[in-house]
């Protein structure tokens, strides 16, 4: 497994939703939100500092797959921009399906009794924090399924 942190983006065409990970990549977190610039390159600049100050391991942007798991344009987009974070950030970069993440955060702001004009700003990174316990959670359970070298 890579070690540092992991951290997850939601990608929007006006926001990028960010969430952390814990060091023991257990658990996801909102962190922040991410105004998109009008270059591209001082949005992935904005990324690659904080892969540089939480000692990132590992980014996951979400991939918007169609609701029957097709590559639409949204998708592709995000890949495209997934390779050029890599590029950028110097760690590896995954995809991961992001399918109603948006939906859940919303409905967890709900819950928590966030007020609307409140829930708005805070959804982004809360879909972030959800995609990226998705993500972690299914390391975690590919983990669990590897047989135990030590254990012949």
């Amino acid at each position: 497994m890579t070690t540092g942190r992991a951290l997850g983006l939601d990608l929007g065409s006006r926001r990028v939703g960010v969430a952390l990970s814990n060091s023991s990549r257990t658990v996801a977190t909102p962190l922040t939100v991410i105004q998109r610039a009008k270059r591209r390159s001082d949005d992935h600049e904005a990324v690659r500092a904080l892969v540089e100050e939480w000692e990132i391991g590992v980014v996951v942007v979400g991939l918007p797959l169609s609701l029957d798991g097709s590559l639409g344009p949204a998708a592709k987009k995000a890949r495209r921009e997934a390779k050029e974070l890599g590029v950028v950030t110097g760690v590896p970069v995954e995809t991961y399906d992001e399918r109603l993440t948006t939906v859940s955060a919303h409905q967890a702001l709900r819950e928590q009794g966030v007020a609307g004009h409140n829930r708005r700003d805070m959804v982004d990174m809360v879909a972030a924090a959800v995609l990226l316990q998705a993500w972690l959670d299914t390391q975690a359970n590919a983990a669990s399924r590897q047989p135990d070298p030590s254990a012949s």
